[in-house]
């Protein structure tokens, strides 16, 4: 079962959701309060059943808001993003090296979210 993991930064709050081994899945940015932090984490909850438009390849289909968004960073790594509703970045991933393992984070996150508790580190 994974969780979220909240807990106040040098510059404000943010969060990132862990799965059942304690790896982290996704990130959050940094939150100028508390609230909109944990308001960020419902965001994530009511999001993550958002289907998938991947930007490597070529002549991809545009979807619309929510949805996760997969693409190479600069180095050439597959990340992927949330957006909500409203087109914002709610979370994101680390790099990948191989496209299936960003998809399996996509599919963690989908497993996850929805039941994961919120803790304070």
């Amino acid at each position: 079962m994974g969780k979220f993991v909240w807990k106040e930064t040098k510059s404000g709050f943010k969060f990132d959701l862990k799965a059942g081994n304690g790896e982290i899945i996704a990130s959050s940015e940094v939150y100028s309060s508390e609230g909109a932090c944990k308001n960020g984490i419902e965001s994530v909850r009511e999001n993550c059943v958002a289907a998938i438009e991947d930007q490597t390849v070529e002549g991809f289909e545009t979807l619309k808001h929510p949805k996760f968004e997969v693409y190479n960073d600069k180095a050439g790594e597959f990340r992927f993003r949330l957006k909500a509703k409203n087109g914002q970045i709610i979370a994101t991933s680390e790099g990948y090296k191989a496209k299936a393992g960003c998809l399996n984070g996509i599919e963690s996150i989908k497993k996850n979210a929805p039941d994961a508790e919120v803790v304070k580190e």
